[in-house]
Order: structure tokens, then sequence, then C-alpha cells
């Protein structure tokens, strides 16, 4: 079993680095196809959520999100487009619920490391005024 926490999301990144250096397409271009490709299986949020990061590494904004919808849409119809923007609004919502989760953990660590040090200060300072 993986050591990670994210084995999937692993998986899936370790797959789209390799995609990525076996094309003779910039990381840009990869990516629009993959977007257009996505757009056109009616991919599922959770799709378009693991392609986020690797999409906006590549240069990728939401202007041209907007423009591969545009292009996709004679091919793909009306309905699939719409479909993709719920998807690729809910993407985004989980990739934010996700980083919010991760900034609340890290937090909670923090306060917790300060606490402890804290308490180690305090009996450190005890266990000098008992001498």
């Amino acid at each position: 079993m993986s050591e990670s926490d994210t084995p999937v999301r692993d998986t899936l990144a370790m797959m789209t680095a390799a995609s990525i250096e076996n094309s003779d397409l910039s990381a840009r271009e990869h990516m629009i196809a993959r977007i257009a490709a996505l757009i056109a299986v009616d991919a599922p949020p959770a799709s378009y959520a693991l392609n986020v990061e690797v999409a906006a590494d590549s240069g990728i904004t939401l202007d041209d999100i907007e423009d591969i919808l545009v292009a996709v849409a004679p091919i793909v119809g009306a309905p699939r487009v719409g479909s993709a923007v719920a998807g690729i609004a809910k993407g985004l919502g989980i990739v934010i619920e996700l980083a919010a989760e991760a900034l609340a953990e890290e937090e909670a660590e923090d306060e917790l490391a300060e606490a402890e040090a804290e308490d180690e200060a305090i009996a450190e300072a005890n266990a000098g005024t008992a001498l």
C-alpha cells in the first residue's frame, strides 16, 4: 500500500506528467487538448479538479477555459458545454475546499507546536525556580 494520503491523485499526476513528456505538444497545448477532451466526454467534477494544478502550471487561465468551451461548443453541443461549466465550477470548488482543509490542518499543527513549546518553556522555568 502506498504511503501517500492521495495515491489515486498521485498516480494520475504521474500519468499526466508522463503523457506531457511523451508528447511533442507543449504542456499548455497538451492541457488545452485534455480540457477539450474532458468537455467532450462529459467528465465529472473530480476529473477537472485533478487537472487544475497541471493546467494552471502550464499557463491555462479561466479565460482560456472559456475559449476552449467556445471552440468545442459547435462539436459537443450546448448541453455538454453547460454540463462542463458546472463540472469545472464544482471541480474548482473541490480544489478550493481541499486547499482550505490543508491550510486548516497546517494552522492546527502550528498552534499545537506553539503550545507545546510554551509548555516546555514553562516547565523549564519552573524547574529552574525549584532549585
